[in-house]
């Protein structure tokens, strides 16, 4: 199972410029509003993808999708995993409690 991270550490990476934010949802979602920084890479393409965006196996890399119930995440992280991607944690509470938190998104929420 994909190691988990929360919130505050998350923050720190993205800060620190020390990771690879991955959103696991669909374009549609990812085009209205994702965590900054974020590249958009669902399930079925990270197969064709992944070596294109994200060309070190050993980054750090955080994937994430809308909350707690959302698969996604997972989904992506499995399969980079599956591609020898050494460093991949999921951020479990997603976008709904990164935004609940008052961080700031891309693009800017309406």
């Amino acid at each position: 199972m994909t190691s988990l991270i929360n919130r505050s550490e998350l923050e720190a990476l993205i800060t620190a410029g020390e990771v690879v934010v991955v959103d696991a949802l669909p374009a549609s979602y990812y085009d209205q509003m994702h965590l900054p920084g974020a590249l958009n890479l669902v399930e079925d393409e990270v197969d064709v993808r992944a070596a294109e965006l994200l060309p070190d196996k050993d980054a750090a890399i955080v994937t994430y999708c809308s909350n707690a119930s959302c698969g996604n995440s997972q989904a992506v992280a499995n399969r980079l995993e599956r591609l020898g991607y050494t460093n991949v944690r999921k951020y479990r509470e997603g976008i709904q409690d990164w935004v609940g938190a008052g961080n700031a998104t891309e693009p800017r929420a309406a």
